[in-house]
C-alpha cells in the first residue's frame, strides 16, 4: 500500500531471519536482529544509526523506490484536497474526544481525531488502573468503527482491551462483581473463544473464569479456565498462561473426590510448572540489556521472576526461599512485592490445603 501511494520515500526492515518473497527480492530491505523478546541495546543503537543515514539519503533525492511507479511511470499519486472546514471539523472532534461526547463526526477526518484522543485518553486510564474510566472509553472507541450490521467494531484488539477493563472493574459487591465477569464474557464471545487459536484470547478467557471461580465457586467456571489457560499455554508457550494453568490444576486437585483425578491434576501442575522455569529462564536470558549490563525494563524482570518462585514453591524447591528474598528487595515499587506476597500466599495455602493426610499407622491384629 505504502509503495501503491508514494513513489519515493519507503523505508522497508525486517527481522533478518525473514525469509522474503520472491517478489521482494528486487527491494531494498534493511535487516534487524531480533533476540528472543526484545532486541539488543547495541543492536537497536546500530539500526538507529542506518535509519537516520538512510533518512537523510532518501529527503535529499528524489529517487523513486516505488516499483509500482517505476514500472507505471505516467501514474501521479493520489493527493487530498485540505480544506479549512476540514481543519475545523479536526478540532472541533478533538474537542468532543476530550468530553467525551458520544456522538461522532461525520466527516472522515473527525473521526479519525476522535478515535485517536479517545484511544490516548483509554491507554492513560487503563494504566492508572482506572478501569471504569477505560471501560467508558473503550465502549466509545468501539462505537467509532461499527460493523455493518451496526454493532460495536469486532476488532480483537479492541475487544479484548474491553473484556479486559470491564472485568478488572471495580464493583463494590459480590453480585455487581459476578455481573462484570459475566458481562465481560460476553464482550468476548464475538471472537469465538471455544474455537479460537489467539492466546490473547485464551487468557483473557481463562483468567475471567478464574475470578468467576473464586467469586462464585462454580465448578463449570473452574473447568472452563483450566481449559482456556491449557490451550493458551500449549499454543503461545508463555509463563503468564503456565503459571496460572498450572494454579487452577491445584485448586481443582483438592476438590477432586476420585484419588487418581486429584494425582493426575496435582502430576500436571507439576509439570506444568517445570516447563515455565524453563520458559522464565529463556525469557530472562533474553531480555535486553543497556550499557551496564543490567535489564533495560526492570519491571519486567521482576514479574519474570515473581513467575519462577511461584513456580518453585509449587514444586517445593528449596531454592525458594533465597530467591524469594533476593526478588523482593528488587521490587521497584512497594506495591509489586506485596503483590508477589499476596499471590505466594494463596499457593501456599491452596496446597497445603490441598495436602493428602498424613499416613496412619494400623492397629495391630486382636
Amino acid at each position: 500500500m505504502r509503495h501503491a501511494l508514494k513513489p519515493r520515500t519507503t523505508i522497508v526492515i525486517a527481522e533478518k531471519e525473514f525469509k522474503f518473497p520472491f517478489d521482494l527480492g528486487h527491494l531494498l530491505i534493511r535487516p534487524y536482529e531480533h533476540l528472543g523478546s526484545g532486541i539488543d541495546f547495541e543492536e537497536a543503537e546500530r539500526l538507529k544509526a542506518t535509519l537516520v543515514k538512510a533518512i537523510t539519503t532518501i529527503i535529499e533525492n528524489d529517487d523513486c523506490d516505488s516499483p509500482v511507479y517505476t514500472f507505471l511511470p505516467g501514474l501521479k499519486p493520489p493527493a487530498f484536497e485540505v480544506a479549512s472546514a476540514a481543519l475545523e471539523g479536526m478540532h472541533s472532534a478533538a474537542a468532543k474526544a476530550a468530553s467525551f461526547s458520544l456522538e461522532a463526526p461525520a466527516d472522515t477526518a473527525g473521526q479519525d481525531m476522535v478515535f485517536s484522543v479517545l484511544l490516548e485518553s483509554f491507554a492513560k486510564a487503563r494504566k492508572e488502573g482506572d478501569f471504569t474510566t477505560a471501560r467508558v472509553l473503550i465502549q466509545k472507541i468501539r462505537g467509532l468503527r461499527p460493523r455493518p450490521d451496526g454493532k460495536p467494531s469486532n476488532d480483537p484488539y479492541l475487544v479484548q482491551q474491553h473484556a479486559l477493563v470491564t472485568y478488572k472493574s471495580k464493583q463494590p459487591t459480590k453480585e455487581a462483581k459476578v455481573a462484570a465477569f459475566e458481562e465481560a464474557l460476553d464482550i468476548l464471545r464475538v471472537l469465538e473463544p471455544e474455537k479460537t487459536g489467539d492466546p490473547e484470547t485464551l487468557g483473557l478467557w481463562g483468567a475471567i473464569h478464574k475470578r468467576l471461580w473464586e467469586e462464585t465457586k462454580d465448578r463449570k467456571a473452574l473447568d472452563e479456565g483450566i481449559f482456556s489457560y491449557a490451550r493458551g499455554f500449549y499454543i503461545k508457550r508463555d509463563y503468564y498462561t503456565g503459571i496460572n494453568y498450572a494454579f487452577m490444576l491445584d485448586d481443582r486437585a483438592r476438590m477432586q473426590e476420585a484419588p487418581d483425578e486429584r494425582t493426575a491434576d496435582r502430576v500436571l501442575a507439576r509439570r506444568i510448572r517445570r516447563q515455565v522455569l524453563d520458559i522464565v529462564e529463556a525469557a530472562i536470558a533474553a531480555l535486553p540489556k543497556g550499557e551496564d549490563g543490567n535489564a533495560q525494563d526492570p519491571a519486567e524482570k521482576y514479574w519474570l521472576g515473581a513467575t519462577r518462585l511461584e513456580a518453585l514453591l509449587g514444586l517445593g524447591d528449596p531454592r525458594f526461599e533465597k530467591e524469594r528474598a533476593a526478588l523482593l528487595a528488587t521490587a521497584t515499587e512497594p506495591w509489586m512485592g506485596e503483590s508477589t506476597d499476596a499471590q505466594l500466599a494463596k499457593l501456599a495455602a491452596l496446597l497445603e490445603e490441598g495436602a493428602p493426610a498424613a499416613p496412619t499407622t494400623p492397629s495391630p491384629p486382636a
